[in-house]
Formats: structure tokens, sequence, C-alpha cells
């Protein structure tokens, strides 16, 4: 992290006890409200916050102003989920792999091959009877889900090498988000798991530190990793949602009618984001395949498949309280079969 980072980081901390003390963030009383990010400024994640912003300023500016932090000004989501969690700041955006760490809860979000469509995801994200626990269960470490974004299905993409099945994983050390269920994933499927931030993770794909990395496609335009990677292989072996957490303090100092605006506005970062998504990842493909040159492939899933199933056992076996969330995630796939895309 640059020197920048760490002063601002620093700053705000400071300015959070300061303000827990005074019991307001800005003039005339309005209290300042600060949510971090590590996209940028073009990305769906952003566009939807940014329309949270505005519509909390137009229902309650007088009393609240909120701020949005893109491309880890406040640090990693590493270091923002901690802010978070001690109120130094008050939302950001997580990570589904990060906030495993926190709550074993969510390891089920992170299994691969879990889902057997983009539809399945979506309707089981939508189903409060199984989100709503787990958004719940980190209400202990100071902070709560409040809403999901999609971030796609995540897929290998590889600088030299193409990937169409377990075997070419071999000897190949990929990036993977800081997360047990991920490293044991690439381990799983014989490759050699490197877990860092994403800040970090085009400068090590450049020198060579890592031999790929798996993401969505706006990893490729929006962060340029398509400029070194030029083959993306469609294993979907994941789709993990990026995560809007909130510090409990907050939420609770909330009247009933702010609470109300606030989750209003919680549910236009879901809608927006969404449909900001589909747009995006059309556009990222485009991209991608004809000025960085990516190629696309679509391997077989079912040896990948194959290979992660003990991870499902033995996740279940080690929490047995996620079983029924599990079946209830099998339902929805029976109904939403999966559909391969092709070029």
């Amino acid at each position: 992290m640059n020197n920048f980072r760490k002063h601002l980081i620093f700053s705000i901390i400071i300015l959070a006890a300061t303000f827990s003390m005074t019991g307001c963030s800005a003039a005339g009383g309005q209290r300042i409200v600060r949510i971090g990010h590590n996209q940028s400024v073009n990305h769906p994640t952003h566009t939807a916050l940014v329309a949270f912003q505005n519509y909390i300023n137009e229902k309650l500016g007088d009393r609240y102003s909120v701020e949005v932090y893109p491309s880890e000004l406040l640090g990693s989501q590493t270091d923002m989920v901690q802010l978070t969690q001690t109120g130094a700041i008050d939302f950001c955006i997580a990570s589904n792999a990060i906030l495993e760490t926190f709550s074993q809860d969510y390891e089920i979000f992170n299994l691969p091959y879990l889902f057997a469509s983009s539809e399945a995801y979506h309707q089981v994200m939508d189903d409060p009877k199984i989100t709503e626990p787990i958004f719940d269960s980190t209400e202990k470490a100071g902070f709560r889900a409040v809403t999901w974004l999609d971030a796609g299905t995540r897929n290998f993409y590889t600088v030299n090498k193409p990937i169409e099945s377990p075997a070419d994983l071999k000897g190949l050390k990929i990036r993977v988000q800081q997360s047990p269920t991920n490293v044991e994933m690439m381990r799983l499927l014989g490759g050699s798991a490197a877990p860092m931030g994403f800040g970090e993770v085009y400068t090590a794909l450049q020198s060579h530190i890592i031999d790929g990395a798996e993401n969505n496609e706006m990893a490729l335009t929006d962060n340029g990793h398509g400029d070194v990677c030029k083959y993306y292989s469609y294993d979907m072996h994941q789709m993990v949602p990026d995560i809007l957490i909130a510090n409990d303090a907050f939420l609770n100092g909330l009247s009933q009618e702010e609470l109300d605006i606030f989750q209003e506005g919680f549910r236009l970062v879901n809608q927006v984001q969404r449909e900001a998504w589909v747009e995006a990842v059309e556009n990222a493909r485009d991209r991608a395949r004809n000025q960085q040159g990516v190629q696309f492939l679509y391997p077989d899933q079912e040896p990948f498949v194959e290979a992660c199933r003990p991870l499902h056992k033995s996740i279940l076996q080690n929490n047995p309280g996620l079983k029924d969330i599990y079946n209830a995630i099998q339902t929805y796939n029976a109904i939403y079969p999966a559909q391969r895309d092709s070029d």
C-alpha cells in the first residue's frame, strides 16, 4: 500500500474516533457516511454505489452526506472490512472469500461448482430464507451484510497456457482470493494457489510471479489483466457474490425512518449493479477479444466438477449447519439447470 493510502486510512481512523465522541461528522450536524470498494470508477459496483449516494443524499441530505471511495483508496478489501468492523468507515464492498474468515457460513458460496447456472445463482441470492441467516452471521464481529452484488462467473485465465482440463493447471501458480476454500480448490485441481490482494495481481502477472488468475471478464479489461493473459477458459468454477457490508453500530443508530430509507438504498444498489453488470460483461468480452487479443475457451466442465467434489463433502462434514442451505441450492439447481454459452 502506498504512503498516500496509508495516510488516508490513518486520517479516517482518527476522524472516526473524533466524530464518535462528538456525534457528527460535518458542519451543521451532517453525518458523513463513508463507503469503500476496490473497483474503478467505470465498474458497475461504483455505478451502483453512486446511485446509492445520490439517493441517500437526496432523501436525508440534511442529516447525512455519503462519500464513495473507489479503487482501494481506503486500502485493500481486507483493510476496508477491518475499518468497517471498527466503525472507522461505515460500509464497504467485501468479497465472499474475505467474509469466510469471519463466519464459516460464507463457506457455502465459495464452494466451486455450487450453482448449476447463473439463473440458479440469482434465485438463491434473492431468496432471503437462504441469505439472511448468512448475512446476519457476522453481527458479533461488528458488521452485517445488507445486500449482494453480481460478480458473474469466475474462470481461469493464463498468460501462456490455455486451460482446457484440470491437467493443464499442473505446475501453474494461479492467484486466488484469500480463503482456505479457494486454496483447497486449486490443490484439488492440480494447480498451485497464490492467495493475494486483487490490487497486486496485475504486477504479479506482468512480472511472471504467477502464471494466471481466476476472475470474471471485467478483470481482463477494467483491470488490464487481458493485456498480459491471452487465454480465458470458461470452466465456471465459482459464482461468488460480492457483499455490501455495514457497520452494525451505524445501522443500529438509525431511526426507523432513516433505516427504511437506507434499506431502500440497499435495494437500489442491487438493482443498478445487476443491470449495469450485464452490459459491462458484454463490453468486456468484446474489448478483450478485439482489442487485447484474448482467446475465449469452453472446456468440458465435468472433469473440473469431479475433481472438486471432495471439497463439497468436507465442507458439509465440518459445518453440518450448512446442509439445509446446500440442499435448498440443489433444489434451485434442478429447476434452473446448466446452459453453456459459446462463441
